[in-house]
C-alpha cells in the first residue's frame, strides 16, 4: 500500500510554500521521499528532496540529499516501576547535534518527559495531564533559559482542537485551531502576537494537508 500527502502553508509576510510526500511499506519497513516546492519551481532539481527509511517503533534514518546530511533515530520502550519508558536517540550530522529523550507513561492520563542536547545546557522537562480524555494541560520547564511554557488543549467534536501557548521567555502567546477530517483534509489556522513588543502585531498562518492511499 502506498500513501500520499500533500501540505501548503500560507503567511501574509511570505510566499507560499508547498511540500509532499510519498511513503509505502516495505515488509516491515517503510520508505518515504518528499520533496518542497523548490524541488520543483524552478525547474527539476535535488532542492528540498529527502529520502527516509523507518522500522516503525525502532529506529528512522533521514537523508537529505542536497545537503548531503543525514540523521539516526533510536527509539525503544523499557520498563520502571512495571511503567513504560520511552526512549529515543536523535543524531544529526551536519550539525554534529545529539539529543536524548525519555517519557516514562505513569498512567493514561499522566506522562512525565525529559529532553537533553549533549554538550549543551539545553535541557527540558516536561508533564503531561489528560483531564476527561480531551483536555490536556502541559507545563514544562527550560533549565537553560531557567523558564516556563504552558500549553493547554481541548478537543471539541471529535475532529477540532484548540490549543494556547505561552512562552515566559519570550513572552510569546500562541493560538492554535486544527480540525482533521479523513473525508476532506486537515487544516490548521495559528496566530502569535509577542507581548513584550511595543506593537502586538499578531502573525498569522494556515496550513493544509491532504493525505492520499494508493
Amino acid at each position: 500500500m502506498m500513501k500520499a500527502s500533500f501540505k501548503a502553508r500560507y503567511e501574509p509576510d511570505k510566499a507560499a510554500a508547498a511540500a509532499s510526500t510519498v511513503s509505502f511499506n516495505a515488509g516491515d519497513f517503510k520508505l518515504r521521499a518528499s520533496i518542497t516546492d523548490a524541488t520543483v519551481v524552478h525547474g527539476p532539481s535535488l532542492n528540498g528532496l529527502a529520502l527516509a527509511v523507518e522500522k516503525p517503533g525502532f529506529f528512522i534514518f533521514d537523508y537529505n540529499v542536497p545537503k548531503k546530511d543525514f540523521r539516526f533515530q533510536f527509539m525503544n520502550t523499557v520498563r520502571v516501576a512495571e511503567k513504560p519508558l520511552n526512549l529515543t536517540y536523535i543524531h544529526s550530522k551536519g550539525d554534529e547535534r545529539t539529543i536524548l529523550d525519555g517519557a516514562l507513561v505513569i498512567d493514561s492520563s499522566n506522562k512525565v518527559s525529559v529532553n537533553h542536547v549533549l554538550g549543551t545546557g539545553n535541557t527540558k522537562f516536561k508533564y503531561n495531564y489528560v483531564h476527561g480524555g480531551l483536555t490536556t494541560f502541559e507545563p514544562s520547564y527550560d533549565l537553560g533559559k531557567n523558564a516556563w511554557d504552558f500549553s493547554v488543549s481541548r478537543r471539541v467534536y471529535g475532529d477540532d482542537l484548540f490549543k494556547a501557548t505561552y512562552q515566559t521567555s519570550s513572552k510569546n502567546l500562541g493560538l492554535e485551531w486544527t480540525r482533521s477530517s479523513k473525508m476532506n483534509g486537515s487544516f490548521k489556522i495559528l496566530a502569535s502576537v509577542n507581548l513584550a513588543e511595543e506593537r502586538k502585531v499578531p502573525k498569522l498562518c494556515a496550513e493544509t494537508t491532504w493525505d492520499f492511499v494508493m
